[in-house]
């Protein structure tokens, strides 16, 4: 004859204030934090498009300075420059700029994937093609920023 217990209990619901000494209870500040940190290529920027934090993997795959020198600067305008997949080379215009995965991240709210040309020296030879794939980080509902990982096609 079969046997059948029940068993009730309550439901284990993750507390979202919880926080190390140190940090903000944020996701913003808590991926700062790893991003930093991060072996893996991937960046992290504000509501305004600014680099928050990104990895030192990041920088030397983008072609960037180190990055405390990266922080703090906005995406596009500064040392990044973004290309179309034209044999001319030309920079991404603002309409296409808006498409690039971490701002789209940033504007949808929604998770995006796209590929980007970097320019990363003088030559044709010398630009690099990365798979980007965005999430936006969310504060009390609203986008607060997003977080790119990026690995080189």
């Amino acid at each position: 004859m079969a046997h059948v217990e029940l068993s009730l209990t309550e439901a284990y619901v993750p507390r979202g204030n919880d926080t190390s000494p140190g940090h903000e209870s944020d996701s913003f500040a808590h991926w700062s934090a790893s991003v930093s940190r991060a072996a893996e290529p991937c960046l992290l920027i504000d509501p305004r498009a600014t680099i928050g934090a990104i990895s030192a993997s990041c920088c030397t795959l983008l072609g960037l300075s180190e990055p405390t020198e990266v922080v703090g600067q906005p995406l596009l305008g500064g040392e990044l420059r973004l290309l179309d997949f034209t044999a001319a080379r030309s920079e991404l215009t603002d309409q296409e700029a808006e498409k690039i995965p971490p701002l789209l991240a940033l504007s949808s709210g929604r998770l995006a994937r796209g590929l980007l040309r970097v320019q990363t020296g003088a030559t044709p030879a010398t630009d690099t093609t990365v798979d980007a794939i965005s999430t936006p980080l969310l504060v009390g509902g609203a986008v607060a920023g997003s977080l790119t990982f990026l690995a080189k096609v």
